[in-house]
């Protein structure tokens, strides 16, 4: 049984989670060709080695040309429904949106079917959630797990204004799960990242036994 364990001691973030799958053997090509099976265009998607404290990693990041785009929890749905994906994909990917929504709606007091995705609801992030779900697809992992997550501290600027760190969405998605705050004044886990680790991961805490 393959199992993923994502150690974030530097928070949280889809792009983080496509380059830490990278790094552990996918291979881009490969994934860019499982994503442009979904009927969205606008993107590239990029990877490049970087250094970070004298340890090597991979930087993916997805550039979109149609920023600002806002769309619906039902919207995003039937662009991963109409995708040519695994029906495992396309089920792990809705729950990560579904959950995602649930939280906004309910730190704003809105029904799921109002939540309006901002900057979540942009092509960048569902490249990112089906990118990491079809990522673990591909690497043949079964299990996921996380360490405690590094949250950062001070605020942050988005659609709703000035808002603490973590984002009030964040926080909602985050319940129950062990977070901690140091001295690094930044949003350190996104409400994307936080929506795919908790959805994905079955446990946080210690690394599980592994080979």
């Amino acid at each position: 049984m393959k199992i993923a364990y994502f150690d974030c001691f530097s928070g949280i973030s889809g792009d983080m989670i496509l380059g830490a799958l990278v790094d552990a053997g996918l291979e881009m090509e490969r994934l860019r060709a499982e994503l442009a099976r979904l009927p969205i265009s606008g993107y590239t998607l990029g990877a490049q080695a970087v250094r970070r404290r004298g340890l090597r990693g991979t930087h993916v990041e997805v550039q979109v040309s149609e920023e600002g785009v806002e769309r619906h929890l039902e919207e995003i749905e039937a662009i991963i429904r109409n995708g040519d994906l695994p029906d495992t994909v396309k089920a792990r990917s809705l729950a990560i949106f579904r959950r995602l929504a649930q939280a906004e709606a309910r730190v704003h007091g809105i029904s799921v079917g109002d939540v309006h995705f901002h900057e979540v609801g942009a092509v960048d992030a569902i490249v990112d959630v089906v990118g990491a779900v079809v990522g673990l697809w591909m690497l043949g992992v079964e299990r996921v797990y996380a360490s405690p997550v590094h949250v950062g501290r001070g605020t942050l600027e988005c659609a709703h204004g000035t808002l603490p760190v973590p984002a009030p969405a964040t926080l909602e998605l985050l319940r129950d799960v062990p977070t901690y705050g140091r001295d690094i004044e930044a949003e350190l886990v996104t409400p994307t990242g936080a929506a795919i680790l908790t959805t994905l991961a079955e446990g946080f805490g210690a690394a599980p036994p592994m080979r």
